[in-house]
This record gives C-alpha cells, structure tokens and sequence, in this order.
C-alpha cells in the first residue's frame, strides 16, 4: 500500500487542498502533476525537496487545458495513474438574489470542470484498464443548505457522476477506481469567491470557529491513492470534530 512513483494529476493545485494534497503526496513519492489557473511556485518547491513535480496553467473550464495536462504527465513521467478533480469555487448565495453569472461559473468550474477531468484520462484508463478518478465534491454534495442551492447542485451531481463511473467500470472490466470526497469546513480559500454580504457573513462565522486545515483531507486522498488496485475506497466524509 502505497502512493511511490503513482502519476497523479491534480487540479485546483495553487492553494488549498489542492496544494496540501500535493506536497503530502509527493513527499510519499508520487510523481505530481499540477494544474491551476494562476502561476505558481509549488512544483519547483517539491522539486528542491527532493520530490518529482511538474506544472502547466490549467482552466478546467477548457477541455483543450486538462487533455495538455495528461499529456504533460505522460510526457514527463511516462503515464498517468491518478486524476485528482479538486478545482472549485463557491460564491454561495440564496436563489431569490439571481447571481445568475455566478450560477454558471459554478457549473463551469465544480460540474463541467470535473466532466472535463473524466474526459482527458478516460481514453487512457480504459486501454490500460486501470486508474483512479478522485473528486472533490462537498457535505453541500449530500444534504441541502440554504444559500447553496447552486453549489450544492453542482456536489450533488458530481456524486452521481463518480458513481455512476464507478458501476460502468466494474461492467465494462476496466477497473477505474472513483473516490469522492465530501469535505465541510476546511479552511481554504474557497470562502473567497463569496460576493453576497450575508453569505459571506455566515460562512466566516462558521470557519473561524470550527475550520481545520486541508491537510485533513490530503491525508484522506493520500489514504484513497495508496489502496491496493483492487480495492476501491470511493466516499469519505471529512468534518471538523467541532462542526455540528
């Protein structure tokens, strides 16, 4: 059981969960392929640690960005293992207040972003018969909340959409392994892309005092990555021990 010298993808790596996920997993040996849309120096600091990193400006929202990433760790590391989806926002806000633009970003980025992700290493993991597709969905991805309606649709459709993966491969005899994570308050900068006052209000509130660090859930992806191929580890629920 473990994660040395698995090519893993990993999106939304400039900060955050994304970027915990990866310092840990590299530090155990993975060969880290990051993508985010800000430049960033994390590759080059796994590097000067000791550690195989390498790194490409990725929008999720362009499928042409995700297939260049996988090509990018084929390139670089001869294959490709794992695909980690974790790029999202969450400008929560409630439906009466019509931030209809925010809406479609969510879609684009949490939904389509993931769809995007699935579509660049599906080719690859079917001829290899093997992969592991790893999702960041959300607690809003499993009960409702007001305020996150549109949030919460996006997690609740990436659930199904990891599952439903999950069932096509054990038919299709291509073992693709899927793991969804449904994190609660994780202190990253996801709070950020809040615009609406009270929202934002609240969901500060809330993480100052239970929030924990995404080094939380990097332990969890760490976990779901050095399982044996053919055991899948598909759901885990990460909360602070505080949160209610």
């Amino acid at each position: 059981m473990s994660v040395k010298n698995k090519v893993i993808v990993i999106t939304g790596a400039s900060s955050g969960i994304g970027e915990a996920s990866a310092k840990l997993l590299a530090s155990h040996g993975a060969k880290v392929v990051l993508g985010a849309r800000r430049e960033q120096k994390l590759a080059n600091k796994i590097q000067q640690q000791g550690g195989q990193a390498t790194y490409r400006v990725t929008d999720v929202t362009k499928p042409e960005d995700l297939t260049a990433l996988v090509a990018l760790a084929k390139r670089e590391f001869g294959g490709i293992d794992v695909i980690f989806n974790n790029a999202g926002i969450m400008p929560t806000s409630p439906i009466s207040a019509l931030k209809t633009d925010e809406w479609n970003a969510m879609i684009d980025v949490n939904l389509k972003g993931v769809l995007n992700g699935v579509a660049a290493v599906m080719p690859d993991f079917t001829n290899q018969k093997y992969g592991q597709i790893i999702t960041t969905s959300s607690v809003a991805g499993l009960k409702s909340f007001a305020g996150s309606g549109i949030y919460g649709a996006t997690k609740f459709a990436v659930r199904n959409l990891m599952e439903v993966i999950r069932m096509e491969s054990a038919q299709e005899h291509t073992n693709i392994r899927t793991t969804s994570l449904y994190p609660a308050a994780i202190n990253t900068e996801l709070l950020h892309t809040i615009t609406n006052t009270n929202a934002k209000q609240g969901m500060n509130k809330l993480y100052a005092s239970v929030g924990i660090t995404p080094d939380a859930v990097a332990r969890v992806v760490d976990f779901a990555v050095a399982q044996p191929d053919d055991v899948n580890v598909n759901e885990f629920t990460i909360y602070p021990t505080k949160q209610g």
